[in-house]
């Protein structure tokens, strides 16, 4: 086992991996089966040590062959196995053919789908299940037998470790075909797909293990990953520098924030707040004047302007270094003549919330843009409906960067980055208690923050979702996901500014 690699894969790139290590490099693909199932038992023995049964579900593929490699090694190691295969066996060829001729000569047996309740029952005498259904290659939803085993599964208390990938889960998309398996621990091998990591497969997948299975370096330089896991090694090398001593609040960029309709001045807040913390050397709020002195007494360090209509942002624009538009800004008449005069500028624009909606409206392209949607805000900008976006979330930020001319930031689970070089970034930051209201002004306010104090576009929208869920990710680990707001996260932005590899020490309790 190694630390997961940074390179993810599209499922035809893994499968020429693959192909490359046996062709070009005289590996068998037994050989590589067996490292495979090798992998899975290890894991197995490390954290279900003293499990003494487990139950195997084997489909009819490669991911099959894997697990019956597994069923021998566990045989072998002296504990009780059940394999139940789902489909013909007559349609089982070379290497998982081996693999099963293999356990059958050892004396292994087979059974066969017959009902809920036979499933049902070897579940309640197993100790694992280890799901070698459906692998890499699913094209179609599951359905019929199977999709019934797999929702069985699931409602079943006993853990699930899953083969290579979830079956059921789309290795490129990250969604769900229908019916896919809760893994605790997923074992991935040779190359990591990029669906586990975005959408739905972060969910499914549980923790990860990968096993590249003594593939040699040469393999992986023929094929361009299609995608970069972004964690803390490789984001904290995006981090800024140490300030210097002659350093001062010029150096550092002016923020300025356009949102804040009548009633709406807390995500313009939160936003300028957000940029505040991440260090920008000033920042100033564009808001209507209902709410300028309002801001000001909740945060006294931000300049907040009242401004009635878009004359008014003419000095604010000239002395700016990013604009992040959208924060509560409506869709009224002052809205879209503000909308209209930001975009007028020449200065890098972060797009956020209603302005995303306005850009959609009028479909405008400039220079210089970074776009933050959620997956709603997403389908407005393609026309499509929410569930198109959810179904490809990769495809969705290419379309839109492409549409727009844009940084495209695709919040949600797995946030994805994708830049106008086609190079897309997957964030393995965050947690659930993100889901409330203000996290994604926090997040626009992070980004323009980075932008002012010199950071492009792209690698500005990179570090800024990784600081933002990491963020999160201590907030919840002090005070729970549940009731998380996104102002908690503020003092571990300002925390992760500065020392971007900083780690709680357990004895300084709890930060409030």
């Amino acid at each position: 086992m190694t630390h997961l690699p940074y390179e993810l894969y599209r499922t035809d790139q893994v499968r020429l991996l693959d192909q490359t290590a046996i062709e070009s490099f005289s590996i068998p693909g037994y050989t590589l089966m067996r490292y495979a199932g090798q992998a899975v038992f290890d894991v197995i023995r490390e954290h279900w040590a003293d499990v003494g049964h487990i139950t195997i579900v084997c489909g009819t593929g490669n991911n099959g062959g894997d697990g019956y490699v597994v069923a021998l090694l566990a045989k072998q190691a002296g504990l009780e196995v059940t394999l139940l295969q789902m489909g013909s066996t007559a349609q089982i060829q070379g290497d998982a053919d081996l693999a099963r001729q293999d356990w059958l000569a050892a004396g292994g047996n087979e059974t066969y789908w017959q009902d809920a309740e036979q499933f049902v029952a070897e579940l309640d005498r197993s100790g694992l299940l280890v799901d070698a259904l459906l692998g890499t290659g699913l094209q179609r939803d599951v359905s019929g037998d199977w999709r019934q085993l797999i929702d069985l599964a699931n409602r079943h208390a006993l853990p699930v470790l899953s083969v290579d990938i979830p079956s059921g889960l789309n290795a490129d998309t990250g969604a769900v075909m229908g019916s896919c398996i809760q893994a605790e621990l997923t074992v991935s091998f040779i190359g990591l797909k990029q669906g586990m990591f975005t959408g739905a497969g972060r969910a499914y997948c549980g923790r990860i293990r990968f096993d590249r299975l003594q593939v040699p370096d040469g393999v992986y330089k023929a094929v361009q990953p299609a995608a970069t896991r972004l964690d803390r090694d490789n984001a904290c090398q995006m981090m800024l520098p140490p300030r210097t001593a002659m350093d001062h609040k010029g150096c550092f960029g002016h923020v300025l924030v356009v949102g804040g309709a009548p009633g709406m001045p807390g995500a313009a807040l939160l936003a300028a707040t957000a940029a505040a913390r991440t260090g920008a050397g000033l920042v100033s709020v564009a808001t209507h004047p209902d709410h300028a002195t309002h801001m000001i007494s909740h945060q006294p360090e931000l300049m907040c302007h009242g401004v009635s209509q878009a004359t008014g942002l003419g000095r604010l624009l000239e002395r700016a270094s990013v604009v992040l538009l959208g924060p509560g800004l409506g869709r009224s008449d002052w809205a879209r003549t503000l909308f209209a005069r930001v975009l007028d500028s020449q200065l890098p624009i972060v797009v956020d919330a209603d302005a995303l909606k306005l850009l959609a409206s009028e479909k405008l392209t400039r220079d210089q843009l970074l776009l933050t949607p959620h997956p709603g805000e997403a389908a407005r900008l393609l026309n499509v409906d929410k569930a198109s976006i959810q179904r490809d979330r990769f495809a969705a930020a290419r379309h839109i960067a492409t549409d727009y001319n844009a940084v495209v930031v695709l919040k949600g689970s797995g946030s994805l980055v994708q830049d106008q070089d086609n190079q897309v970034t997957v964030c393995t930051s965050g947690n659930p208690g993100m889901a409330s209201g203000g996290m994604g002004d926090v997040l626009g306010g992070i980004i323009a923050a980075l932008i002012a104090q010199g950071l492009g576009l792209a690698q500005a929208g990179r570090l800024g979702v990784w600081l933002h869920g990491r963020a999160a990710d201590f907030a919840a680990a002090y005070e729970g996901e549940r009731g998380m707001l996104a102002s908690d996260l503020l003092p571990y932005i300002r925390l992760l500014m500065n020392d971007c590899k900083w780690e709680p020490d357990e004895r300084e309790g709890s930060w409030s």
